[in-house]
């Protein structure tokens, strides 16, 4: 990916750099997702760490890089994570149980031992879809990182 034609130069080390972070931190946000429901952390704190890395893939390279790096548009995230959210706290009401009731499967796996999921795992994976869908959102609002030509300046006039 080069700069535009106009645009300053960009630092390779920069760029390198920004991608062995951004993957190191995709995979820190991972794991506070998955730990947050036992130990501090969750999709809050996730989304925002994925935030982050998404944030460090806009100084790289800019706009553009942004909108490429998720296959689905930043509404359709946000709308995805506020309806499993929402849908989380809801389901346990409709079953006789109170409001973010959660449920508790046990079972063993023959690598990973005992694991236990916790419905609380879906409520936090809503959370951390809505905030990276905000942060998606943020950046896109942002605008293009277009360099204006003559017939920008033409058309304003």
């Amino acid at each position: 990916m080069s700069a535009p034609v106009g645009a300053p130069p960009r630092s390779m080390i920069l760029d390198q750099s920004i991608k062995v972070l951004y993957h190191s931190i995709l995979v820190l946000a991972l794991y506070f997702e998955f730990a947050g429901h036992n130990l501090p952390g969750g999709g809050f704190v996730g989304g925002l760490m994925a935030g982050a890395a998404v944030s460090l893939r806009y100084v790289s390279g800019g706009a553009e890089a942004v909108r490429t790096t998720f296959r689905a548009p930043s509404h359709v995230i946000l709308g995805v994570g506020l309806f499993l959210s929402s849908a989380t706290a809801l389901v346990p009401v409709l079953l006789g149980g109170a409001v973010l009731e959660h449920a508790e499967y046990e079972t063993k796996l023959p690598i990973f031992g005992k694991v236990k999921v916790v419905s609380a795992l879906s409520f936090d994976a809503g959370v951390f879809l809505v905030v990276v869908g905000l942060v998606l959102m943020a950046f896109a609002a942002f605008g293009d990182d277009r360099v204006p030509t003559e017939t920008d300046d033409e058309a304003t006039q």
